[in-house]
């Protein structure tokens, strides 16, 4: 997608953008010419390696600040660091996510669904009401990044799927709240890309078990393929868009069903029966 939506002269904030979805959203931008700030808060990423990708991609180095999303502190030293380089922040991409993975009833708490709030979905607007504070203007764009939990079941998911249904709630109401400023708010759900958070909620097993039956082996989402539409949604050609969930899910989630696995894994030949026999 070089050169096909110019984002040169912009400045794109992603929280947790050394890995994953958040390093392949900044990576789009920075390839389109944008100038990108990525944060990191425990250091899981090898920079070098990080700015090699940058490189690699014809996109400016990025600018890599370390901050912890639910500190309010950490905020402002993060606004204060990117000032000094920048005059303004014109997309913020909402990536931080964290939460308890849940294995039963007895790991319900306040402080688990409170501390994963403060991480998955607070910074949204936490961080729009900062770069407002401290550039004078609130950031074009806002998206938040978001799962098919507040809708379908997964395993161990219980306060991922609670702090992510805030989320797509906060990006309704702020893009209302915002609409008179030119600020459109909307938020992408990515469903079922392989990364390391995913191993580390569902495991390899669940991996493994996708595999079996027969039908499912595409159905991940690649991060590159979530960046692009990231990309294009805060790239100014799609500003008719404000306040609005969109799904990257291949279409998935349509038949992902039992009907639907056994009339794909029919088609593949690897079960011999499905209901139109």
């Amino acid at each position: 997608m070089k050169n096909v939506i110019d984002q040169t002269g912009r400045t794109v904030l992603v929280t947790g953008g050394t890995m994953g979805i958040g390093l392949a959203c900044a990576l789009a931008f920075a390839a389109q010419g944008a100038q990108t700030v990525i944060t990191y808060r425990w250091g899981t990423a090898d920079m070098d390696d990080v700015r090699a990708k940058f490189a690699a991609a014809g996109g400016p180095e990025p600018l890599l600040l370390e901050a912890d999303a639910s500190q309010d502190e950490d905020t402002a030293v993060l606004m204060d660091a990117i000032a000094a380089r920048f005059a303004r922040i014109d997309v913020l991409i909402s990536n931080v996510a964290f939460a308890q993975k849940t294995e039963s009833f007895n790991d319900y708490s306040r402080r688990s669904l409170h501390r994963s709030i403060d991480y998955s979905a607070w910074p949204l607007a936490a961080y729009t009401q900062s770069i407002k504070a401290r550039f004078g203007h609130y950031p074009r764009h806002v998206i938040g990044m978001s799962s098919p939990g507040p809708d379908d079941f997964f395993m161990n998911y219980d306060f991922v799927a609670a702090s992510k249904s805030v989320l797509e709630t906060f990006c309704r109401y702020m893009n209302f709240r915002l609409f008179d400023e030119g600020v459109k708010v909307n938020v992408v759900r990515s469903r079922l890309v392989r990364t390391a958070s995913y191993d580390a909620t569902f495991g390899d097993t669940f991996h493994k078990y996708l595999e079996s039956l027969g039908g499912f082996e595409d159905c991940y989402t690649t991060p590159e393929e979530v960046a692009n539409v990231v990309l294009m949604v805060a790239s100014g050609f799609c500003d008719a868009i404000g306040g609005q969930v969109i799904s990257v899910d291949k279409g998935f989630e349509f038949f992902d069903n039992l009907m639907g696995i056994a009339e794909r894994a029919r088609r593949k030949g690897k079960l011999l029966w499905a209901p139109q026999d």
